[in-house]
């Protein structure tokens, strides 16, 4: 991709690729959206079924919540884009941030 030219002084050439990239960028949002609605299904099964114990479908459920996570931000809030990285730093710190209150006041609460 870094032989690929954003501006070449050619506006037919520039819309071309524009076109070319926004049509890519609209698939990928396009499958991710259908990923989700199908983590929601299999999420909705899971619970519905009966046959399975809390055990599993808690740890199940956040695992599908997490994997939704990560769709929506890399997909529908750009941080796959380039020029995102200081947002996504900030975004990591308070992942990690919340991550280390939690795990805290767990060990405060369980000891």
């Amino acid at each position: 991709m870094a032989s690929e030219q954003t501006h070449s002084g050619n506006p037919r050439v520039d819309i071309e690729y524009r076109k070319k990239k926004s049509a890519e960028e609209m698939r990928y949002q396009i499958v991710s959206f259908s990923m989700m609605i199908f983590l929601t299904f299999v999420a909705f099964i899971a619970v519905g079924y009966g046959d399975f114990s809390a055990w599993f479908i808690v740890p199940f459920i956040l695992l599908l919540a997490v994997v939704q996570v990560v769709f929506q931000l890399y997909y529908f809030m750009h941080m796959s884009h380039k020029g995102h990285e200081a947002p996504a730093l900030f975004l990591y710190s308070g992942l990690l941030v919340g991550l280390i209150t939690i795990l805290a006041f767990m060990t405060i609460i369980w000891w």
